[in-house]
């Protein structure tokens, strides 16, 4: 009799169970349904938005059609080009006004269209969306990079997102556009944008063509796993900045500051790697700057007054100026300890920009002084 009771009381346990996960399936489903219909419609509007744009270009045929169909020519940036079967041509950029994207117009002796092309990588800088953010042509160079006797185009445009963890900082995006053999035209490889901009090898045309042409990379020093593995790469070691330091979430740890030459740039990376030789997190102070001219110091210290150790880098780095002149200005980073690893300040940045006479004691008083520590005069090295 207990028997028939327990198993009664099992199978209705299990009818609600069953019911409850039906439940539960169908407000999944209507969820799921829900975010398809929105994504469709999404889609839809965006792939209208497309063909009309696409319908545009496609009506341009000569110069005179470019402003017509609503695209802006960037005449400070038409070139001439020898393009297979038409000798020299000239290429015409041009942004579409109201999405802002940018197109490539190759036109002949008579103003004739014989090439344009849309597909670049500007364009795809926000995926699923028309509209692309506010750019602008920061260089065209003409290199045969495939060393095939033919001009390939390299590409960099200067962006800014208007809104976002970035918004309004400008970037530079790089693209490769290599001429066809035995046709009229140009092709992209995205594997090749893809990595020029994801390991901050955008920019100038010789870091590309170092890349592209050279088989010279900065990519691993964002995939290396271990010390002997940039060591093995060509990465540079500041001997006099290396050490290790006890950090209080995670544990001993190396310092290791190194730079990696590629064409005229040093690439500046700090490192940090545990006692086994594996890396553990990396920093990037040096920014958008061009190279590192000085290492001046590197701290250790608390700095936002939470008892871990930050970690604070002062350094002179280089860059063009807009005249092509050697830029050479002091710039700091500060990095706080946190328990997954370390986050790089924004608030002190941009309230406070260090000069060319601040020490090390200086900046870190400074710095404190943000955070509302009382200055005690004293600053020890590490």
């Amino acid at each position: 009799m207990k028997q028939s009771v327990i198993i009664k009381k099992i199978k209705s346990i299990s009818l609600m169970l069953l019911l409850l996960s039906a439940l539960f399936t169908l407000h999944a489903y209507d969820n799921t349904m829900h975010m398809i219909v929105n994504a469709s419609e999404n889609n839809d509007n965006v792939r209208t938005e497309y063909n009309e744009y696409l319908k545009r270009l496609d009506s341009i045929s000569s110069i005179s059609d470019i402003s017509s169909a609503g695209f802006r020519v960037i005449s400070n940036q038409i070139f001439p080009i020898e393009l297979a079967r038409y000798g020299e041509v000239s290429l015409i950029p041009a942004f579409e006004r109201k999405y802002n994207r940018l197109a490539l117009f190759f036109a002949d002796e008579n103003e004739n269209v014989i090439y344009k092309t849309e597909q670049l990588e500007t364009n795809h800088r926000v995926a699923g969306q028309m509209k692309q953010p506010a750019c602008d042509i920061a260089a065209v160079s003409f290199r045969d990079l495939d060393q095939d006797g033919r001009m390939d185009i390299i590409l960099i445009t200067a962006c800014a997102d208007e809104s976002g963890y970035y918004g309004g900082e400008t970037y530079k995006l790089g693209d490769v556009l290599f001429q066809k053999k035995n046709d009229v035209g140009f092709y992209r490889d995205y594997r090749i944008a893809d990595k020029i901009n994801r390991f901050g090898m955008s920019k100038s045309a010789e870091m590309i063509t170092a890349f592209v042409r050279d088989d010279r990379s900065t990519e691993f020093l964002y995939t290396a796993t271990t010390l002997r593995e940039l060591q093995s790469h060509g990465l540079y070691i500041i001997t006099d900045q290396c050490y290790f330091r006890d950090f209080e979430k995670l544990g001993r740890l190396q310092v290791v500051p190194g730079t990696y030459r590629i064409s005229n740039y040093d690439v500046f990376m700090i490192f940090l790697v545990n006692e086994q030789g594996n890396i553990v997190s990396s920093l990037q102070p040096m920014g958008d700057y061009d190279n590192l001219y000085a290492l001046k110091s590197i701290q250790c210290r608390d700095i936002d007054g939470d008892s871990l150790k930050d970690i604070v880098i002062l350094a002179r780095y280089s860059y063009e100026g807009e005249e092509g002149q050697l830029v050479v200005e002091s710039d700091y980073s500060i990095y706080y300890q946190r328990t997954g690893g370390f986050s790089a300040d924004t608030d002190i940045k941009n309230t406070y920009k260090c000069s060319d006479d601040d020490t090390m004691e200086v900046l870190v008083e400074k710095a404190r002084a943000y955070w509302g520590w009382q200055s005690t005069g004293e600053v020890s090295s590490n």
